[in-house]
């Protein structure tokens, strides 16, 4: 449940999700309940095919569920139909996308990698790059804002992706095994990151993995087996932070 004086920014009510129909539907996931507020890092978790990435992709609006209710930063977005018509402005408005890999474009530097969300969002050219140096710099990669991808190290690309996805100011984060690639050592560091950002920003940050070693980097962590919800566990305090 939401703490009380914080916002849920992210709200999953009875959210369900099947494939096929018949003898051939697939319940990918049944009865889905969950809150994330602002200023939280909360962990999803279960064996494969268990639900996550279709409950990560209804959670993004790119995968329209079966029924239930998604309310994003206070407004709904899907009650038993999409109540937005322009889910690419959504998305591009409220969420922040961080993937297992960088996928920065290997054309582009550092820079323009992040500049690249501002423009598709209508801003100028000076003011992206004003804005991509500052959030690279935020990051503490700034150092390397005229590096290509190629030139980067998988911490450092993993930064300017992370600075991507924080372009336009989401609440909403998601990220999808984003410590994968990355030692231990670096994982803590990029999950150290995330919490910075969910504080200093006020978002909701949701991410899946299967890395036992960053557990007590979450706030919470929720657990999905065979599509259904098993635990919603408060995990111990993230190490040198203070709630």
């Amino acid at each position: 449940m939401t703490e009380p004086g914080r916002q849920a920014v992210v709200r999953v009510e009875h959210l369900s999700k099947h494939f096929g129909a018949g003898s051939a539907r697939v319940d990918a996931l049944i009865d889905i309940n969950m809150e994330v507020p602002s200023g939280q890092v909360v962990g999803l978790m279960g064996p494969s095919g268990s639900g996550k990435t279709t409950l990560l992709n209804c959670m993004a609006c790119i995968l329209e569920p079966s029924g239930g209710r998604l309310t994003l930063d206070g407004e709904a977005v899907y009650d038993d139909h999409w109540l937005k018509a322009d889910l690419r402005r959504l998305r591009l408005d409220k969420i922040g996308f961080i993937f297992q890999y960088p996928n920065l474009l290997p054309f582009l530097d550092a820079t323009d990698n992040v500049a690249v969300v501002l423009h598709l969002a209508g801003l100028g050219a000076a003011a992206a790059h004003k804005h991509a140096v500052e959030l690279l710099d935020y990051l503490e990669v700034g150092h390397r804002k005229h590096a290509m991808p190629a030139q980067l190290s998988g911490g450092e690309a993993q930064r300017v992706a992370i600075a991507r996805a924080l372009a336009n100011r989401p609440r909403i984060i998601l990220a999808d095994e984003p410590t994968a690639p990355l030692d231990s050592a670096r994982a803590r560091i990029v999950m150290d990151l995330l919490r910075r950002i969910a504080i200093d920003q006020s978002a909701a940050i949701i991410v899946v993995t299967h890395d036992e070693m960053i557990l007590d980097r979450f706030d919470h962590i929720y657990r999905l087996r065979d599509g259904r919800l098993e635990t919603d566990e408060l995990s111990r305090a993230p190490a040198g932070v203070d709630h």
